[in-house]
Order: structure tokens, then C-alpha cells, then sequence
């Protein structure tokens, strides 16, 4: 073989992998919707939001959930404070991951719009029947385009919601219905957020 061969096919397969580094790389944002069931720990309904925005920026992995500042009886009859909750690691691998769904630019921002709405700058009253975890992810699961999220007899069942509307969502959504820690070991890693040098 002509020694011209190689270096015309090695020419070429430097051109095919340049261009392929160059061509951008798929961004979006895939929200998870986890519960946990019983324990003393809350939230038993959260989401997860990771990825690369489809707006550029550093790579998003976070989570949130709604609970009751205090833990007390007092929650059982009167709305009380309520706080944003982020859960540890180990708490989410302890969850279960029911579903998830890969947002838009736009419907990512409005899930922010809503994380800020019931912050402590927001409205952060917690009412174990009428504003609890299971209300915040169900207001999250609106912003994301998802429908069957009227679930009057389940609003204290998180697992039991998330199913039900992830049934109802079955051309929409990705069903997982699998333990925190296994479906966390199927992510790839996040691209590394580049700094400017000081």
C-alpha cells in the first residue's frame, strides 16, 4: 500500500473528529420526580433538575422540595411556616424515581420562577391538606406541560400521585419506577463548568 493512502485516511479522520468535537452538544435540563415514602425526614415528594440549559451557563444539578419548617403536631390542624428543602445524597438515594421529563428553555425558567415563589421570599406557608409536598411537585408537573394532576385523594400520597400522573402522562414522560440509587448510576457525568482565570 502506498505509503500516500494512510496519511490521506488519517487527514480525514482528523477533519471527521474536529468537526465533530465542533458541533455543539445537546442542551437541556431533565427533571426528575422523586418520593419517599414514611421516615422522619421530608420532603416525601421532590424534584430533580440536571443538565446543561438549553441558554448556556454552568451544567444544573439541584433539587427541591417543599416541608414544614417546624416538625410539630401543630401541622396535623393549621398551616404553619414552610421552608424550600434540598436534599442530601444519600437521601436521594434512599427515594425512588418515578418519572422524568426533559423541560424546555422556557418551562425551565418558569420552574425557577416557581422555586423562587415558594421560597422564603415567596409564600411559604405550609398546609399539611392544602399546600404541601405533594402541591409543589404537582405545580411543577403543570409548568411541564403534564396533564391527570387533579388527584383530590391523593394529595398526602406522594408515591401514590406521581404514579398517577405519570400514567397519565405515558406518551409524555419517561416512567422509571426505580430505586434512587440504581437510577442514579445510570447518569453521565455533567460536563465540568469552565472558569475564568482570575
Amino acid at each position: 500500500m502506498s505509503p500516500f493512502v494512510p496519511r490521506v485516511l488519517w487527514t480525514l479522520f482528523t477533519a471527521l473528529a474536529c468537526l465533530l468535537t465542533a458541533l455543539p452538544v445537546s442542551a437541556a435540563i431533565t427533571m426528575t420526580f422523586w418520593s419517599h415514602e414514611l421516615g422522619n425526614s421530608f420532603p416525601h415528594a421532590f424534584f430533580t433538575l440536571r443538565g446543561m440549559p438549553d441558554a448556556g451557563g454552568a451544567p444544573v444539578d439541584v433539587n427541591y422540595g417543599f416541608t414544614a419548617s417546624t416538625l410539630s403536631p401543630k401541622i396535623l390542624f393549621s398551616t404553619v411556616r414552610g421552608r424550600l428543602d434540598i436534599a442530601k445524597p444519600g437521601y436521594i438515594a434512599t427515594s425512588d424515581a418515578q418519572f422524568s421529563i426533559v423541560l424546555t428553555g422556557a418551562q425551565y425558567a418558569e420552574i425557577l420562577k416557581l422555586v423562587a415563589a415558594w421560597g422564603e421570599r415567596g409564600d411559604s406557608r405550609y398546609s399539611l391538606g392544602r399546600r404541601n409536598c405533594v402541591h409543589f411537585v404537582q405545580e411543577a408537573a403543570r409548568i411541564s406541560g403534564l396533564v391527570g394532576l387533579k388527584q383530590p385523594n391523593l394529595m398526602k400520597k406522594p408515591r401514590s400521585f406521581l404514579k398517577a400522573v405519570a400514567v397519565a402522562n405515558r406518551d409524555r414522560v419517561t416512567v422509571l419506577g426505580v430505586h434512587g440509587r440504581a437510577y442514579l448510576a445510570t447518569l453521565p457525568a455533567l460536563p465540568v463548568a469552565i472558569t475564568a482565570a482570575p
